[in-house]
């Protein structure tokens, strides 16, 4: 994806560019904050929209390819043949690496950028291609029974509409960044009916930041989509056994220990993808196209065990929350679910692991109260106390998103006691997480892609800050055998601070500084190149600001030289590092007035 600046709202759409919306309209929102509310509700009515779509066409795919009812789960039901089990997913893998053969060519090039690295590195713009491949890739794999959730779909294209209506009114920066926002609450608040839990994982995840500024459009188009969804799919509280454990000082530490276990397993978790991706990257026959196909017959022969691991799992959660599971029982579908979930992903099946956090860590919650209940019957936290409790823990492990887990825990099962464990429990874990690993799920992704993401703050900027245009290059230079004597008459103190020094082959030869040049009185015919400092020490003309500023710090120099190549050595510019370190206040004041302040 090629980052353009924004155009002027006056101006024509620019070639190859969206065609952009009318001028009054354009100016409307990006001088009213009333206007970019009124957009932000009607990205929400198109994440409604979307959602349900694609949920009702993964339902049918599972009632066509798996013949079951079509408002039947497809983790809970046990009468799948064991022929559909086994095959489906494995064709679902061959399906999935035929789509990725045909779409390749068409979306070479481009940044298929999810919502969290769109904010953070290109200021909120999206491929829309490119979204639409990855969304229908998750359709796909969901549909085959592979063991993902839609939630990554559903966020894509919603957060592309909103990208892609932000483009379309020369939006800002920062406006095109909560744009995406929006798209993201949207998704959330209309795929599990909780408008609170998708507003906070839009900030949370996708802004990075709570601003007054943000706040009304993001729960403006949570609720739209909230009040669409509600009309089109339907959507039921989460039925939780027993009574809630009451709140008590036993009660806090039980959660606080939750906490911990969650922590733990959902580091696993994300290890347990990564190695499995590591694993299906040595099937190079065919350029990985048997990856998924393997994923995809690995993946039924656990369903042959237990058809929990087939698809999200919806079903499963609600059934094994209700049904009294013996502890076995809930050992064995937690490993296989962590087993299916990191093989369909480490194949190449398209999804996230939103849903399935919440069902690991609401098993996790039960297996707890169900093994501490035998030595302490009394004290054990009820089942439905403490699998609510890991289902927020986990999910803020996996997810990194804290509030957004523990407002999600309130909505979905309309019990405010319940969630008083879940606060706890998902603080433990947000602080263990971040201490021992330091990534949630889709920035341990970025990490491993080798891109130094660690959340969806904007540092895009950064990066078109370069020693290119940072550089001066009216530079004075003089060959590195000139005698000192020759260079003090030709460069006066008061004119030159610093001299670019250059082989007679034109290669970068280090730099000399006026005040040391003028403070050699003997031995004046010696050559400059003994006088040289920082030969070693250059920018490349691609180098970021940060780059630059850690090239400052270790070099220990007020100016450096800037480099055409790193083969060719050709001196174009010189950068100060008061330069630098003004340039980058100037902008990072300009960006937190952006991001809190619309103007």
């Amino acid at each position: 994806m090629t980052i353009v600046t924004p155009p002027n709202p006056s101006q024509p759409a620019v070639a190859g560019g969206p065609r952009l919306l009318p001028v009054a309209l354009r100016n409307f929102v990006r001088n009213r904050e009333t206007g970019l509310v009124l957009i932000a509700m009607v990205v929400g009515l198109l994440s409604g929209l979307l959602v349900a779509a694609i949920s009702t066409l993964s339902q049918l795919a599972h009632g066509l390819l798996f013949d079951i009812p079509y408002d039947s789960h497809l983790s809970a039901t046990g009468v799948i043949s064991w022929q559909r089990t086994l095959l489906i997913p494995t064709i679902g893998g061959a399906v999935l690496a035929i789509v990725a053969l045909i779409f390749a060519r068409r979306v070479k090039g481009q940044q298929l950028a999810d919502a969290i690295e769109a904010n953070a590195l290109y200021g909120g713009r999206v491929s829309f291609r490119g979204s639409l491949l990855i969304s229908i890739q998750t359709l796909l794999s969901n549909g085959f029974g592979g063991s993902v959730g839609l939630e990554a779909g559903y966020t894509q294209i919603c957060a592309t509409f909103g990208s892609h209506i932000g483009q379309r009114l020369a939006a800002r920066r920062s406006d095109m960044r909560l744009l995406v926002a929006c798209g993201a609450a949207g998704a959330i608040s209309a795929a599990f009916s909780a408008p609170l839990a998708g507003a906070f994982y839009a900030f949370e995840v996708v802004l990075g930041a709570y601003t007054a500024a943000g706040l009304i459009p993001v729960i403006a188009s949570a609720v739209a989509a909230w009040l669409v969804a509600r009309h089109l799919t339907h959507t039921s509280f989460l039925m939780v056994p027993g009574f809630p454990s009451p709140v008590s000082a036993e009660m806090i530490i039980q959660t606080a220990l939750i906490g911990v276990i969650c922590a733990f397993a959902s580091i696993l978790v994300m290890l347990a993808v990564a190695f499995s991706e590591r694993c299906f990257q040595r099937l190079s026959v065919f350029k990985g196209m048997l990856r998924p196909v393997v994923g995809g017959a690995l993946l039924g022969g656990l369903a042959l065990l237990t058809p929990t691991v087939l698809g999200a799992g919806h079903g499963a959660m609600q059934i094994l929350l209700v049904s009294n599971p013996t502890w076995l029982l809930l050992a064995t579908t937690i490993i296989f679910k962590m087993m299916a979930s990191a093989i369909s992903l480490g194949s190449g099946f398209r999804g996230g692991l939103f849903f399935a956090s919440l069902l690991l860590g609401a098993l996790i919650g039960q297996l707890y109260s169900v093994v501490m209940s035998v030595p302490f019957p009394t004290s054990a936290l009820q089942p439905g106390t403490a699998a609510i409790a890991a289902l927020a823990a986990f999910g803020t492990g996996v997810i990194g998103a804290p509030f957004s887990m523990v407002c999600l825990a309130l909505e979905i099962t309309g019990d405010f006691s319940v969630t008083v464990g879940a606060v706890v429990a998902s603080a433990v874990c947000a602080l263990i997480v971040r201490e021992l690993f330091g990534y949630s799920f889709a920035t341990w992704r970025f990490h491993l892609r080798g891109e130094a993401i660690r959340g969806p703050q904007d540092v895009g900027w950064t990066q078109q800050l370069s020693a290119a245009s940072l550089m001066r290059t009216d530079f004075e230079g003089a060959l590195s055998t000139e005698t000192i004597g020759e260079a003090q008459k030709m460069f006066s103190p008061a004119r030159v601070r610093q001299i670019v020094l250059r082989e007679p082959n034109g290669r970068y030869a280090g730099l000399v500084t006026s005040a040391n040049l003028h403070s050699v009185t003997s031995q004046t015919d010696q050559q400059l190149e003994t006088l040289a400092q920082q030969r070693e020490e250059y920018l490349l003309r691609g180098m970021s600001i940060r780059e630059i500023l850690t090239a400052f710090e270790r070099s220990e120099a007020d100016v450096l030289a800037v480099v055409d190549r790193p083969d060719h050595l050709m001196a174009i510019g010189t950068v100060s590092e008061a330069h630098v370190l003004r340039t980058y206040g100037e902008e990072l004041e300009r960006r937190n007035q952006e991001l809190f302040f619309r103007q």
